[in-house]
């Protein structure tokens, strides 16, 4: 039951985040050449996922009836979203579109963390809740390689989007029979004592919009940054695909790594990484640098999402779904100004790699935030 329960999870966050949200990434350069955006729109429909991702994961968080159906919409709206995408052509479109797969992407986000973290609690198997959250990374993986064909084969950016619609239909097909059923995400008149932000709530919350803010701008234009510098490269094509391989590998690290420190140390050590994996690809001449950059905060990716999580459950364990919620709306805000930081960047100097210097600054400051808790801190002084 338990491996079923991680599974599961691992598909959906496969649909839902890994093709849904991102395979947006190597369709980038596609729809560029085709017209259908700029690098500056390009950041601006980027925008309008995080704003979706924003108001579904609040959403998410404040839930009391049809639960469980927010979810299998979730689900389902990636799917159908992502093949509406090959009848798009302009950045009007492509935007809708994507704030409502951000919508869709945020309650699957927020609810399969919430079903799976407690599925797995009560069968006293939570370790596997981290192998959850590789499911983002395998999709990536996934849905890179897919573009490696596509790109190689000269395939249109509509003839993408339904490669990428079907493959999500087939995996989703595959768990339909083990999604949660009414009643396992909320129950009607259960409610827990009130949330309170302690400091240490506080500092994680701002640490983790500040995480969404700092890798979302390689995370969106990693490929068309390869693409640019190193036009018609096949190994260009394959950073993607290194991003999503690395996020996995990083969730496997961190579950070999969980008992060294505290939760809140490695969170901190993991943004830290991400940071110099930014700087790495903006500073760093030829490939190298790129894939410096897709190793460290690709491999960073996941393991900051799946450490805040843990961390949020150690401070407020009565309150699992509302602190997803929570952590999941301060990172879309995060997402949301990255792109916006992009645009006004590629406005300005034509160029988007002054924008990265901002996202490494803003990491390495997450990373502070949380290296010691409230006692720590204290204790030090007394």
């Amino acid at each position: 039951m338990a491996l079923r329960t991680a599974l599961s999870g691992f598909v959906m966050l496969v649909v839902a985040m890994g093709i849904g949200r991102f395979a947006f990434t190597p369709q980038v350069p596609l729809m560029m050449a085709e017209d259908q955006l700029t690098l500056t729109t390009a950041g601006l429909v980027a925008a309008m996922n995080y704003l979706g991702y924003l108001v579904g994961a609040w959403d998410a968080m404040r839930a009391s009836r049809r639960v469980e159906g927010r979810l299998f919409a979730g689900i389902a709206g990636a799917v159908i979203v992502t093949l509406l995408s090959a009848w798009a052509d302009n950045a009007w479109f492509h935007g809708l579109l994507r704030f409502v797969i951000g919508c869709m992407s945020g309650w699957a986000m927020v609810l399969t963390a919430a079903w799976t973290n407690e599925k797995l609690a009560h069968a006293g198997r939570p370790g596997l809740s981290a192998a959850v959250f590789a499911g983002p990374g395998a999709g990536i993986a996934i849905s890179g390689l897919l573009a490696v064909y596509i790109h190689s084969g000269n395939l249109s950016a509509a003839a993408g989007w339904l490669l990428y619609g079907l493959l999500a239909l087939v995996l989703i097909a595959f768990i339909s029979h083990w999604l949660p059923r009414p009643g396992e995400l909320h129950r009607p008149g259960v409610k827990p004592e009130s949330l309170v932000l302690t400091p240490d709530l506080r500092r994680l919350v701002w640490s983790y919009s500040l995480a969404g803010f700092g890798y979302i701008l390689p995370a969106t234009f990693l490929s068309q940054m390869a693409a640019a510098r190193f036009p018609g490269s096949v190994f260009a094509q394959f950073l993607w695909p290194v991003f999503g391989a690395s996020a996995v590998i990083g969730i496997g690290l961190s579950i070999l790594l969980r008992d060294v420190g505290h939760s809140h140390q490695r969170l901190a050590v993991v943004l830290w990484l991400q940071a110099l994996g930014v700087l790495a690809a903006w500073l760093l001449p030829g490939m190298s640098g790129l894939v410096i950059g897709a190793l460290l905060v690709g491999g960073g990716f996941l393991c900051a999402v799946q450490l805040s999580l843990l961390y949020g459950r150690e401070l407020a364990p009565q309150h699992t779904r509302y602190m997803a919620g929570l952590l999941t709306t301060g990172y879309a805000i995060g997402q949301l100004v990255g792109p916006m930081t992009s645009a006004l960047s590629t406005w300005l100097t034509q160029r988007l790699e002054p924008a990265l210097g901002v996202a490494a600054i803003a990491l390495f400051i997450g990373g502070a935030l949380v290296w010691r808790s409230q006692h720590e801190r204290l204790s030090q002084f007394q």
